[in-house]
């Protein structure tokens, strides 16, 4: 196997891969990694350049945001202006897990996270490979897809697009992944939540959850 590809257990990820993953994060590289229903690719988030390189890789869009994940919601805090109720709701009910949650973005968080939105999507992963790294860097990761833009999720390494394969630094290989749309996406900087993208929890389920309030 490359040494750029390497096999990780999806449920009791090895400690030294998790370290040489989020070595290279650290100084600014890209890294392919396993999330609930499609692989990721993860970068400092805090780095632009890393940042850039991302956007690179998926031909995305400069205005379109990327995603990013944290290690628990204390992060939230150097990322975000506040926290509504209606966040904190979705968070107890639904974190860890399949729910990026998209809040007003603090005013120091580079343009090329927010695609000049001044917002910015927020996971707390559930997956053990996704959580383990992002803790590792001590820091939020990019959370986007390992696609071209446009382009459909990848559920296996074996289905990842070759402009992908040739310009990350590491794959983390945790075999076929359950697929699907991904995460549910919910902006809560709206005077009500509003979902943007139903994935794997349903918009149903949200509504519901914050009904009970």
């Amino acid at each position: 196997m490359s040494s750029r590809k390497l096999l990780i257990d999806p449920f009791n990820p090895q400690p030294e891969l998790i370290l040489k993953a989020a070595g290279l994060i650290k100084k600014g590289g890209v890294v392919l990694f396993p999330t609930r229903c499609l692989y990721g690719l993860g970068a400092d988030a805090f780095n632009p350049e890393a940042v850039d390189k991302v956007f690179t890789i998926k031909q995305r869009p400069y205005n379109k945001p990327i995603s990013v994940l944290i290690k628990d919601t204390n992060d939230l805090h150097i990322l975000v202006k506040h926290i509504p109720s209606t966040a904190k709701c979705i968070m107890n009910y639904f974190w860890p897990g399949q729910i990026t949650i998209v809040f007003e973005a603090k005013n120091t968080i580079s343009r090329n996270l927010t695609g000049g939105t001044g917002k910015i999507g927020i996971r707390l992963p559930e997956h053990p490979v996704a959580l383990s790294l992002v803790k590792e860097v001590n820091s939020p990761i990019t959370g986007t897809s390992a696609n071209i833009s446009g382009k459909t999720g990848c559920s296996a390494i074996s289905d990842l697009d070759a402009q992908i394969a040739d310009k990350i630094d590491l794959m983390l290989n945790a075999g076929p992944l359950k697929g699907g749309t991904g995460s549910t996406v919910i902006d809560v900087t709206t005077s009500f939540p509003t979902i943007l993208r139903e994935g794997y929890v349903s918009a149903k389920n949200i509504f519901e959850a914050l009904e009970k309030r």
